[in-house]
């Protein structure tokens, strides 16, 4: 996330030229939005109704390149001595103009009248910032950056620098390992973001990493394989250069996100300079899925750079991670492009993509769409410490495809009904893109709306849906009363609103106050063989999880709850 640093294969945080220029950038865009928000000025909120301008939308249209990966050797698990301190710039928001109305108002949310959510079905601790510490040589590490699969019968939690894997009942079936074990890389190497997903329709397991060479003058993004319904094996390994040279570079390719559907594996990050503060905007990547399933020496792929919407290089477009056969891959994305807030998204869809497999080009598309508003959100307080938690910006967070709509999640400013101070919450949105011959026409929201408790603050939520409009979001709840603890809510098919915040777990003391990394994501999927969503976010663990010198004291949490 914005003006944070990669956590580095190395004890303790460097900060160099780079990255101070950086965090000057961060912080003309923090002081905007407080202010902003402050002034009571950021965008207003009660039951945002917008359904996309009139007459049809604008539409971009983008060029991407063909290239081909190659199966990596299998080589040994990671082993030896991390590098040295290394200082690598996390994505920093960059400044251009911004088209916010600063006669709107706070987000406000009116009260919820939505049902009382499901009991969990499993809800056990999942990767701790004690097994990241045990499997990376002692070091500690924050925040863990977490993926999560299921499928097979088995529960896959990777952190930031470990994974494990659960049996559906929180057994711990395997690991701690450390991360790079399953992306055949050594200890050495610089690895962050991992990410993973079960496809149920080739009984696959898929993993995504950020990937920098001890020296910090290349990068890649690697992708591992596991092809069979229980993830306890050997992974295949394909690394794709992210490196680039010239605008600024080399770069790395920050925080990728991971999607699938029927026809392919994607990819999107944000493309910064590994030694500069140059930020080149999103990329977007689609690998041949049946060539990844089959294990093929040679993988077609094709790279979209450069990326802008609304007139503006974009930041953090999430593909969906897509349940049956949609018609498109779809993205998501807001435009929050100076801090200020706003209320469109970006919707993006890529047609014709049996294309890549054969070495051809898919058809990647965009508009921009109406939406309620959001703005980038306080600091969140928490019980027994005056350091406040990062709770992030406004960017998109995880995106799910499924019974033709698709939805999206952010972290916003909001005035949650009855409360008179601005909180953090969650924002959501249900989308119906419309396609054309030759890609996205346009998009209109089906529902969409807020997560907010009065007195109470909503950090990085993640939604998963079902085909009949169900859904469950996971997020840490958190205020000047609680602990930082692990919660969710839910939504039925019939109603517009959220369910209040469920505890699922409180937290065990605050956290760390000289460490300002919180969460940067939380992650929900789809249960592969019932109407149910798996749900993982941060929290305060109890002490036995948490590194040995209470260094670092996060944790995260594995949830069931049922949809249907």
């Amino acid at each position: 996330m914005i003006g944070r640093l990669l956590e580095p294969r190395g004890a303790g945080l460097a900060e160099g030229e780079s990255m101070r220029a950086r965090r000057l950038m961060l912080g003309v865009a923090v002081a905007a939005s407080v202010a902003t928000t402050a002034a009571g000025l950021a965008p207003s909120v009660v039951r945002a109704a917008a359904r996309g301008g009139s007459g049809a939308p604008a539409v971009t249209s983008y060029r991407g390149t063909a290239g081909v990966a190659r199966l990596l050797p299998r080589g040994r698990p990671a082993t030896g001595s991390p590098a040295t301190t290394r200082v690598i710039p996390r994505g920093a928001r960059r400044l251009p103009s911004g088209i916010f109305s600063t006669s709107e108002k706070v987000p406000a949310v009116r009260g919820s009248a939505a049902a009382a959510a499901s009991a969990p079905l499993a809800n056990f601790n999942g990767v701790s910032s004690l097994d990241s510490q045990v499997t990376n040589y002692n070091l500690k590490f924050e925040p863990p950056d977490q993926g999560l699969c299921k499928g097979g019968g088995f529960v896959l939690e990777a952190v930031n620098s470990a994974y494990r894997v659960y049996g559906t009942g929180g057994k711990s079936e395997r690991g701690p390992f450390n991360i790079n074990d399953l992306f055949n890389v050594g200890g050495k190497e610089f690895t962050s973001d991992p990410r993973c997903w079960f496809d149920p329709a080739t009984q696959t397991w898929f993993a995504t990493i950020l990937f920098l060479n001890d020296t910090s003058t290349a990068s890649a993004l690697l992708i591992a394989v596991r092809h069979s319904p229980d993830p306890r094996g050997l992974w295949n390994e394909y690394s794709i250069n992210t490196t680039d040279i010239g605008n600024g570079c080399p770069c790395f390719g920050d925080q990728p996100r991971i999607g699938i559907d029927q026809h392919n594996l994607y990819v999107t990050d944000d493309e910064f300079s590994i030694t500069g503060p140059q930020f080149n905007g999103a990329e977007v990547w689609a690998f041949d899925k049946a060539e990844l399933v089959a294990g093929a020496t040679s993988l077609n792929f094709v790279r979209f750079s450069h990326l802008s919407v609304g007139g503006q290089l974009t930041l953090a477009p999430q593909p969906a991670l897509s349940t049956g056969k949609p018609n498109a891959e779809y993205f998501l994305s807001s435009l929050d492009f100076s801090g200020t807030g706003d209320h469109r998204i970006g919707v993006w869809a890529m047609t014709q993509r049996a294309a890549v497999g054969m070495g051809g080009m898919p058809v990647l598309s965009s508009v921009v769409t109406g939406s309620e508003a959001y703005a980038n959100p306080p600091g969140a307080p928490q019980k027994g410490a005056t350091s406040l938690l990062d709770s992030g910006d406004d960017r998109m967070q995880q995106t799910a495809s499924v019974g033709g709509t698709v939805w999206g999640e952010m972290t916003t400013a909001v005035l949650p009904a009855g409360d008179s101070a601005v909180r953090s919450g969650g924002a959501w949105f249900q989308v119906k893109p419309h396609l054309g011959t030759a890609g996205i026409t346009g998009a209109s929201i089906v529902r969409q709306g807020y997560i907010a408790a009065a007195g109470q603050y909503v950090i990085y939520p993640a939604v998963q849906p079902d085909a009949a409009g169900n859904a469950a979001a996971v997020f840490t709840l958190t205020s000047g009363t609680r602990f930082p603890s692990a919660a969710y809510a839910t939504l039925e098919a019939g109603s517009d609103e959220f369910g209040a915040p469920v505890v699922a777990a409180a937290g065990s003391g605050p956290y760390d106050p000289k460490a300002g990394r919180w969460g940067d994501y939380s992650f929900a999927v789809p249960d592969d063989q019932t109407d149910a969503a798996w749900l993982a976010t941060e929290y305060v663990p109890p002490k036995s999880s948490q590194t040995t010198n209470g260094a670092r004291n996060w944790g995260t949490r594995v949830i069931e709850v049922p949809l249907g």
